[in-house]
Order: C-alpha cells, then structure tokens, then sequence
C-alpha cells in the first residue's frame, strides 16, 4: 500500500492525537501498519485486534482513501452538528478552561462555542467526558515499593502449600451515630430519607482477617487501636488458625504494627510472617475491599444508640459473611501493575506540570 506524503501526515496526525476519537486513531494505525508492508495478521498482533477489523478498514482505505475512515452517514434526520464542531468541543472541554471557573459547565461551553446546551451534553457522554468530575490519585513513594508489590502479588497469584494467607487492617473510630429524627421509609418515587444531624454515642475499632482462600474473616472489636490490641488481634488470629499451617501476614505501614513488643511477640512465633504493602499503596490489601463492603452494606445507613449495639451488628455483619464467605480473586500481576504506574508517570511527566 503506497501513502500520498499529504495522507501519511494527516494518518499519523489522527494516530498522534490522544483525544481525537479514538476509533478513528485505530483505523489510522491500521493503514499505517498496512503502508509499512505488515500483513493483515502482524498488524492485528501489533494492535491487539482482530485480523478481520484490519482487513475492513485497509479495503475501506484501498477504495475511499482518507475518507473512507470516516464513519458514514446514518439514515434518518440529518445532523446539526458538524464533525468539525464536535471535535471542537472535545478539543476545547480538554485542553483549555473558561475565563472565570475551573471546569466547563454544559452552559458555558455552549455559550462559548455558539451550541445549545443539549448538543454540548451529547458530545460529552459520547466521549466520556465529566468535567465537573475530579478523580485523586496518590503515588507511593516507597523505595522498596517494586519490590513489595511483586511480594504481595506473589502471595495473591501463588499462595504457598500448608499455610494460610490473611490480609490484616483495622478500621478505626467507627462512629455510633443515631439520627435526631426517624429516618422516613422509601416510597414509590420517593427514597428513604434521613436527616442530616446526628448524635454521637461512641467509637469502636474493628480488626479483620480476611483468608485469601476461603474468604472467611476473623474480626475482633477494641475500643481502642494501639499496638497493645494489634497484639491480642495477633494472639486471636494464632488461636484461630490450625498449629500445622504457617501464617502470611499482608499488613501496611501503620507504627502500632511495628513496635518492639510486636516485633518481639512475631520472633516468638515463627511459624507467622509478615508482608508489607508499600506506602501510600493501601489499594493492594483486599482486607479495604471488605471494609468497603461492609461500611456500604452494614455501617453507611445504619444507627446506633451504644457502641455495645455497634459492636452487636458488626459481629452479626461478620457471622452472616462467613456463612456464605466471598472470596476475592485477584487476576493483575505485578509486572501489569508496574507498567500502568509507568504509563501513568509517563502521562504525568508530559502534562507540562
């Protein structure tokens, strides 16, 4: 396949362009391919696709030339709203903001492009864009973090024979609250409805164990989270768990996990080791994800007039899961978790930041 010099700038500028539709940047990619003296079959490896994508769109090439990359025209009423418009607005919602505001509002935008709102809103969900969205991220900054990671996603992918892995955290200051007001049932149309003031009556610190196995949890409730209740919760999980089976600890950072009198009590049961997670990395214990779990399905919506109720319903919450546990399958290795932290670095560094 032979390139005009003006159809191979304008290829691999749609090929280039990170927020330009993304369809029409793979359909460039395809006949570049192609124009480099690929077969149908390398190109779909290079890209990830199908051989069959590839042999569409080089057909489509051979007989339109640029213009058959575009989408074509759909029956029915005909567009108000122009290709060049809608690039426009993509361009515009991404790489600039108005004079007065963070983020573009669908009336601001329309206002500045000279679109209605609704066609603005259209070309946002298109391409998924949400710029009154902000989503926060934290990199670790742990000079052991490659290192911790390809350990504890070690544990996850190939857990060791005759032992047991346990992911270990507490959360803390769970709050007993009650609201001032009865909270008003859901109704057809309506949802339930609480108010907003509250009264405290307490805090509680919950311990949890979760088996990567099974699935099943061991918790343990404290009123407070020093290293001494880490110390029982250590002593709970040794008397849990068969003697025959070694203990794999995946814990984070935290100083009460650290201090000399748990480093003593672990060299005094050797058959318990314990893996880090890097700082700043808390995404890598799955004992978060159950906390999730049970803040959305237990604690979120719930009230309570004593932490003996709280505790109550958090050990009830506990009981119910391990009758029917959910064990969490994690499918990353760690050399696809190092890459999209590198490719995100990557994005970071060419942001002009």
């Amino acid at each position: 396949m032979v390139l005009s010099e003006k159809e191979r700038e304008q290829l691999e500028a749609w090929a280039r362009r990170r927020k330009s539709a993304q369809a029409l940047a793979m359909r460039s990619r395809i006949v570049l391919g192609a124009a480099e003296g690929l077969k149908n079959t390398e190109v779909a490896e290079r890209l990830g696709i199908t051989r069959g994508m590839v042999g569409k769109w080089r057909a489509r090439f051979v007989a339109e030339r640029l213009d058959g990359l575009v989408d074509e025209p759909r029956p029915g009423r005909p567009r108000t709203v122009s290709d060049a418009q809608v690039e426009e607005v993509v361009t515009t919602t991404l790489e600039r903001t108005p004079k007065n505001a963070t983020h573009w509002s669908t009336r601001s935008l329309a206002a500045e492009l000279g679109l209605s709102q609704s066609a603005v809103l259209r070309i946002w969900r298109a391409f998924g864009l949400q710029p009154h969205r902000q989503e926060v991220w934290k990199l670790s900054r742990d000079p052991q973090f490659v290192a911790k990671v390809r350990d504890v996603v070690g544990l996850y992918l190939d857990p060791p024979e005759r032992a047991v892995v346990l992911c270990v955290d507490e959360k803390s200051q769970i709050q007993a609250l009650d609201r001032t007001a009865p909270i008003l049932p859901m109704l057809p149309g309506t949802p339930e409805r609480a108010t907003h003031d509250y009264a405290r009556h307490g805090t509680s610190s919950l311990y949890a164990a979760l088996d990567l196995t099974s699935g099943k949890v061991i918790g343990s409730l404290h009123a407070r989270h020093r290293a001494i209740e880490f110390k029982r919760f250590l002593q709970t999980i040794d008397a849990a768990v068969p003697a025959h089976l070694d203990v794999h600890l995946i814990i984070d950072n935290a100083s009460t996990h650290k201090t000399p009198a748990i480093k003593k009590w672990l060299l005094a049961h050797p058959r318990f080791v314990v893996h880090f997670t890097p700082t700043s990395a808390s995404w890598l214990n799955l004992v978060e994800r159950w906390f999730g779990e049970l803040t959305t399905k237990s604690l979120r919506r719930a009230t309570h007039r004593s932490v003996r109720a709280l505790n109550a319903d958090i050990r009830a919450w506990i009981e119910g899961w391990n009758e029917n546990p959910r064990p969490y399958v994690w499918t990353k290795t760690a050399d696809q978790i190092l890459e999209s932290i590198a490719r995100y670095c990557t994005r970071i560094n060419e942001s002009g930041h």
